[in-house]
């Protein structure tokens, strides 16, 4: 028997939509923290940078 011999009068059974299992949606969430937690690092690190190098060129008050 080939593919093609199979009897027709079986219906095909509905594909049922998939879901995100809580899991992989906590994951997200997780991440997308991580990444925000990041930028907020990163761009205070800057700020301060900024800060310094605009004070190291002034002379210093005794």
């Amino acid at each position: 028997m080939s593919e093609n011999d199979k009897p027709t009068d079986v219906e095909p059974t509905e594909a049922k939509p998939t879901e995100a299992k809580p899991t992989e949606a906590k994951d997200k969430a997780k991440g997308r923290n991580f990444k925000a937690g990041m930028g907020v690092g990163i761009g205070s690190a800057a700020i301060v940078a900024a800060v310094l190098y605009a004070r190291s060129g002034k002379p210093r008050k005794k």
